[in-house]
Order: C-alpha cells, then sequence, then structure tokens
C-alpha cells in the first residue's frame, strides 16, 4: 500500500477547500479539511500532515496565530493563502515561520507546483541509504551513485548513462520503497513546467533496466496502474 504524503487545508471558504483537495487528491496526495484556527490546531495533532495549506482571515484564531503555534513545536512547511497581497502581510507571514506565500486568487496548478516543491525541500534523508557529500551519493550492496561527479557504478564498474537517467535513479534510490506516481518523477527529474508526457519516464525506466540488471538486496520495482519504486528487500 502507498503512503501517501498529508496536506491540511485550512480554509474558512468551504468551496475553495473543496477545489484545492479536488486538485491535491488527483495528484496522489491525502488531504483533510477544516474551516477554522482551533480546528486547524487540533487537526495538526491528530492528522500529523506531511505540509499545511494555511488562509489567514480564519474566524476565531487567525492563520498568524496558528501559524505561531505550529511553529512553537514543529517545522512542518505551511504555505500561506491570503486575499492580501501587501508587502507587510508577505513579510510577516514569512518571519512566523511559513515556506511560501501565495495571493488568491490563485491558479490550482501553480498551487500544486508549490505545494511539491516545499515538500520537496523537506524530503527527508531515509536512514537506510549511505550518504556522503551533503547527500549526493546514495549506495547499497554492489551500487553506488554518485550525483556529484554524475557516476553510476554496479559491482565496482562503471556504467554510462546520461544525467537524466542518473537523476532518476538517484532520486529513486534515496527514498527506498517509496512509490512515486510517473507524474510526480516528471515533476522531480524534468520540473513541472517541462513540455512533455509520462512516457517520457516509462522510456527512462526501460533503458535504466537494460543497464542495471535486479539485486538480490535490490531492484527498480513497477507497481502496476501508480508508478516505480527502488525496492530495497
Amino acid at each position: 500500500m502507498v503512503n501517501k504524503q498529508k496536506i491540511l487545508i485550512v480554509d474558512d471558504d468551504e468551496n475553495i477547500a473543496e477545489l484545492i483537495s479536488l486538485y491535491l487528491t488527483k495528484e496522489c496526495f491525502n488531504t483533510m479539511m477544516v474551516h477554522d484556527g482551533e480546528d486547524a490546531l487540533t487537526a495538526f495533532e491528530t492528522y500529523q500532515p506531511n505540509l499545511i495549506l494555511l488562509d489567514l482571515m480564519l474566524p476565531g484564531i487567525d492563520g498568524y496565530q496558528v501559524c505561531r503555534e505550529i511553529r512553537a513545536k514543529s517545522n512542518t512547511p505551511i504555505i500561506m493563502l491570503s486575499a492580501k497581497g501587501e508587502v507587510f502581510d508577505k513579510v510577516l507571514g514569512l518571519e512566523l515561520g511559513a515556506d511560501d506565500y501565495m495571493i488568491k486568487p490563485f491558479d490550482a496548478k501553480e498551487l500544486v507546483a508549490r505545494v511539491k516543491a516545499v515538500l520537496r525541500r523537506y524530503q527527508p534523508i531515509k536512514p537506510e541509504v549511505t550518504t556522503a557529500d551533503k547527500g549526493k551519493c546514495v549506495s547499497y550492496p554492489g551500487i553506488e551513485i554518485n550525483l556529484t561527479n554524475y557516476s553510476v557504478t554496479v559491482d565496482n564498474i562503471p556504467v554510462e548513462m546520461p544525467p537524466k537517467e542518473l537523476e532518476l535513479l538517484f532520486f529513486l534510490a534515496s527514498s527506498p520503497n517509496q512509490v512515486f506516481t510517473r507524474e510526480q518523477l516528471l515533476d522531480q527529474i524534468w520540473g513541472y513546467d517541462y513540455v512533455g508526457d509520462t512516457r517520457t519516464v516509462d522510456v527512462h525506466i526501460k533503458r535504466l533496466r537494460a543497464k542495471i540488471k535486479d539485486h538480490p538486496t535490490w531492484s527498480l520495482g513497477t507497481v502496476w496502474g501508480i508508478g516505480y519504486k527502488f525496492e530495497v528487500k
């Protein structure tokens, strides 16, 4: 079963919250919606989201105070949403610990892209991976992928591959056993503004498999109907 990342949506406008939830669900996120500051603080404790979309103008406890209270105990990423576009409001939100700030009305696709970008910055390093040079190298028995000098060795033999193939392999191997959709991989490796389709990912996976055979302790796995993962046994 895929562990989807969880997004807490805090907005007193139920229509906006539902629209945001719809777009994020289509991108394989789990979502939870609440409509005031007090419920936001409660939901943060019970739902334990990976990221919070936080409207500023909330009944009761406003978004600024919600951000203060969450930041006092957690580094969970927060993207503030507001109809206020003044520089002061943006600066205050960011100084309180928000990771990004979007002005309403916003394009839903841009919001999804911002969510993905912020989550990328907060992706934890998995303990199963041997890291070096600030996370630019991952290794498992029989394979080492080095993003610093763009090299891959399998059983101590160099394997030549183009940059995008190497980046795709490095990204998957950096998050062992985590399943990524084709859309997520396309966004992570090629960028959300890339003009192409998900077949690009399939072609690169096929090329990687032709160069790197499965190992007894790891392999490039397909999760049918969803995407791919670097499977560690």
